[in-house]
């Protein structure tokens, strides 16, 4: 028995301290918001929900460029007559409904990733797996993501979508602001295709001197707010409309930047991190006990 004891004790050790070399060289602090410095060139889209027509051409020129089975093109406009507010998703990276679903003649809305200025879903990401672009995207690398989903939890406006039907290769799906496109000198695909010119693309700043220049033109005909401008921090696409966007489209938001929230629960969740080597070793060693101490009340 006292044979035993020493082989546990020494084992148990050795165990102890793997555990302890692997519990240190776990990073205690996360990966959170970039400090880096925003371009002044940086792109965005001004949305103004007054013009837009409800043709859901845009939907389809997204899908196209994405590589989504599209469908037909005359086939989007009727989607806005069914009364539901429709999400972004893993098949749908843009989608465009009603503001007011109770008045057929209201404005349409586009939907998609808002590209904010300071993403809840890059700071949530513990693999660096999301990234803010020089040119204003957020964009993820897909051989990084673990699909954790964290950024799906972070994401004030809950955009970030993920293919549960795919069991062995599931991916986290968004809007990209068509970087493929633009690092080619390309408008975004919705852009670029929109016959009404709702969408107008171009440096960020521009827009917001764009869109308060529309309100001051036509105080009547806009609420007088560029939302996107100040919400969690600011972001990339803008939207002018008749009516207040909030509540009604857009979740109530402040003005601080999203990640403040996002890495305090990741601080909170891996400051203190066991890995899973180390958790293995130490139920190893559990384990080790027990059978030890069947087999010597086996043997009374």
């Amino acid at each position: 028995m006292s044979q035993n004891r020493r082989e546990f004790l020494k084992t148990f050790a050795a165990i102890g301290a793997t555990a302890a070399t692997l519990t240190a060289v776990t990073p205690k602090v996360t990966k959170g918001k970039s400090t880096r410095p925003l371009s002044p060139n940086r792109k965005g889209v001004l949305v103004d929900t007054t013009v837009c027509i409800g043709c859901g051409k845009c939907e389809w020129a997204c899908k196209t460029a994405h590589d989504i089975e599209p469908g037909s093109i005359n086939d989007y406009n009727t989607k806005l007559t069914d009364n539901s507010q429709r999400r972004p998703s893993e098949n749908a990276l843009t989608v465009v409904n009603q503001i007011d679903i109770s008045n057929a003649n209201s404005g349409k809305i586009k939907l998609q990733c808002m590209h904010c200025e300071h993403p809840a879903c890059e700071s949530a990401c513990i693999v660096g797996a999301i990234t803010k672009q020089e040119n204003g995207a957020v964009t993820w690398d897909t051989d990084k993501c673990i699909g954790c989903r964290y950024c799906m939890v972070a994401c004030p406006f809950q955009i970030p979508a993920f293919e549960y039907h795919k069991a062995l290769d599931p991916k986290i799906v968004k809007c990209d602001f068509c970087i493929n496109r633009t690092t080619e000198g390309k408008l975004p695909a919705c852009v670029e295709i929109c016959p009404v010119g709702t969408l107008t693309y171009g440096t960020r700043d521009e827009l917001v001197i764009e869109a308060k220049r529309r309100i001051g033109k036509d105080p009547d005909k806009y609420f007088n707010q560029v939302f996107g401008e100040y919400e969690v921090g600011g972001t990339s696409w803008l939207y002018l409309a008749d009516k207040n966007l909030v509540d009604g489209v857009f979740p109530k938001l402040g003005t601080n930047p999203a990640p403040g929230v996002s890495e305090s629960i990741q601080h909170g969740l891996f400051a203190y991190f066991v890995p899973p080597v180390a958790l293995y070793a130490l139920l190893g060693g559990v384990m080790w006990l027990s059978k030890n101490k069947e087999k010597n009340e086996g043997g009374h």
